[in-house]
């Protein structure tokens, strides 16, 4: 197996002092690879979200150790973090968080001017990852004339616009419909399949669980169930579960 992209351990995040402090993350140690699509499940407040965000490198751990592309986070500066999230992440959030005066193509080519790459270039690039999408016939469409899960679709092709090794999604199919969740789903796993991406994913959602390699069940902080075969929980019908 190859050397993870990133590397968790004994991670812990607390949220103020004394006895108004809250323990968000309580001793998690994980480590995500390259070309998988991994769930994190778990109840509303349980950590998920600052499980994300500290793989991401949004937010240092108050003690433990997060290491993303062999450099450990805790060395860098404020700059290098920085540069070590543009490398390394795209993000795709619940709200497709598109401008909605911009065209599909420049909502795409905003994170390229990140690297500089603007013009033609750009705007040829991210047409590209529109096409790669199946949104070729979007491409010059703004936000208000797309449905759901072209909004979201979007936003993928621009999180991977400057080809980063991993995607972190936040409830990234909590507002779509089945249809639409569907598709969104397929695409994050052909990104891991086709372009070797960890793609982590935050979710309530039971229906990506039987698309994912792994789910890892978090709980008052801490990681209670990890699996590298999809997790259904015994509530969620047969019904919930896609044909591949």
């Amino acid at each position: 197996m190859s050397e993870p992209i990133i590397v968790a351990e004994d991670v812990r995040v607390q949220y103020g002092a004394g006895v108004a402090g809250v323990l968000a993350l309580d001793g998690v140690s994980l480590e995500v690879q390259r070309g998988e699509v991994m769930l994190i499940v778990g109840p509303s407040g349980s950590g998920k979200t600052t499980l994300l965000q500290v793989l991401g490198a949004l937010i240092q751990p108050t003690s433990g150790n997060v290491v993303i592309g062999g450099r450990n986070t805790d060395a860098l500066s404020i700059k290098e973090l920085r540069r070590l999230r543009l490398d390394s992440f795209g993000f795709v959030f619940q709200l497709h968080r598109l401008i909605p005066t911009l065209t599909a193509w420049e909502n795409v080519a905003l994170a390229l001017d990140l690297k500089g790459v603007r013009g033609r270039a750009a705007e040829q690039r991210s047409r590209e990852l529109l096409e790669e999408l199946g949104l070729s016939n979007r491409a010059d469409a703004y936000p208000g004339q797309m449905s759901g899960g072209q909004r979201q679709r979007v936003a993928i092709a621009r999180a991977c616009a400057l080809d980063p090794p991993v995607i972190l999604a936040d409830e990234p199919t909590a507002s779509l419909d089945s249809t639409s969740a569907r598709q969104v789903t397929q695409l994050f796993c052909e990104l891991a399949e086709r372009h070797g991406r960890a793609v982590v994913i935050v979710t309530h959602d039971t229906r990506l669980m039987s698309s994912a390699d792994r789910t890892v069940i978090i709980e008052d902080g801490r990681i209670n169930a990890a699996s590298h075969t999809p997790l259904l929980p015994p509530e969620a019908s047969a019904g919930a579960r896609w044909e591949n």
